[in-house]
């Protein structure tokens, strides 16, 4: 090895045959380098497209602290809130003015559900709820989000229930209504 600042022959002390190996060498590098940048760019485009297919079907979701904050401004600007899940739990503690569909997992909720929003603009406000369980394994707001999704709304939001209805919004005080 020459010294830092040494003039370097071309070639140096390398034979024909040993420039051609580190040539190919290197050459086979760099293709194999942008193979995997070739690689990781389609991936990442891949990545890029299926998200937003995949982000319009998941629900977009809404806090419960959230809703309350929405619920205490002006009416207005308040959204449709309609309890999909079973008439029991509606009966017994309800977000305040939120409307009672039935049970989205049923023909008969669905119907009823497509019923009430059908003359309503694509671009209302609504928010969906069970409260039976928590959100991600309750068999009626996915129903139900799907449904009004294939209608054409656009702004239509589940209420985060992580557990039940009466743990996530009665138990932190926020506002109920009771009975029909």
């Amino acid at each position: 090895m020459g010294e830092a600042g040494a003039k370097v022959e071309p070639g140096g002390n390398c034979s024909g045959a040993e420039r051609r190996e580190i040539m190919c060498g290197s050459s086979t590098m760099e293709n194999s380098s942008f193979s995997s940048k070739i690689l990781g760019l389609a991936f990442l485009l891949a990545l890029a497209f299926a998200a937003p297919l995949c982000a319009a079907d998941a629900p977009q979701l809404i806090q419960p602290a959230e809703l309350n904050k929405i619920l205490q401004g002006p009416a207005k600007q308040r959204p449709l809130i309609i309890q999909v899940g079973f008439r029991s739990l509606y009966e017994q503690a309800h977000v305040p003015g939120s409307e009672y569909a039935g049970a989205a997992s049923s023909a008969e909720g669905s119907k009823e559900l497509r019923r009430r929003v059908e003359g309503l603009p694509r671009s209302r406000f609504i928010v969906l709820y069970c409260g039976c369980c928590p959100w991600s394994h309750c068999p009626n707001v996915q129903p139900a989000y799907k449904e009004l999704q294939s209608m054409g709304f656009r702004n239509v939001r589940v209420l985060y229930i992580e557990s039940n209805f009466g743990a996530d919004w009665v138990d932190k005080g926020y506002p109920v209504s009771k009975g029909q």
